[in-house]
């Protein structure tokens, strides 16, 4: 394995950053899975939000995108979900973004779901 480039965000500071960029827009129910102890992770964190509609959750993902790429210079690996807006991902790799709107994200429930992670909220924030 190479050296890791000094100017790569940590995992942490990537979830600060991207909290950032969801709240730029007035993201509501922020919530942070840690994934780090959970057996074949799939990521190090899972950042979930919500915004009041496709209009909001769109402008939610691009916030988090602008501020990424403005404080570390990343783009996200994958996006999807911009053509309905409901739920769209963006994966850095070892942290994935979850925008919802409040039914799509009731309906997925991803903190059941992954109920072996540690949770934090944004006001409990590393």
């Amino acid at each position: 394995m190479g050296e890791r480039n000094p100017e790569l965000l940590t995992s942490k500071e990537l979830v600060n950053t991207i909290v950032e960029g969801i709240q730029n827009k007035k993201g509501t129910n922020i919530t942070i899975l840690d994934l780090r102890k959970i057996e074949n992770m799939i990521a190090e964190y899972f950042v979930i939000c919500e915004g009041e509609s496709n209009v909001h959750v769109d402008a939610l993902s691009d916030s988090v995108e602008e501020t990424v790429r403005k404080d570390a210079g990343e783009k996200p690996f994958h996006v999807e979900g911009k053509q309905n807006a409901e739920w769209i991902l963006l994966d850095y790799l070892n942290v994935v973004v979850h925008v919802f709107q409040k039914p799509v994200r009731n309906y997925y429930s991803l903190e059941e779901l992954w109920a072996d992670a540690r949770r934090t909220d944004v006001e409990n924030l590393f």
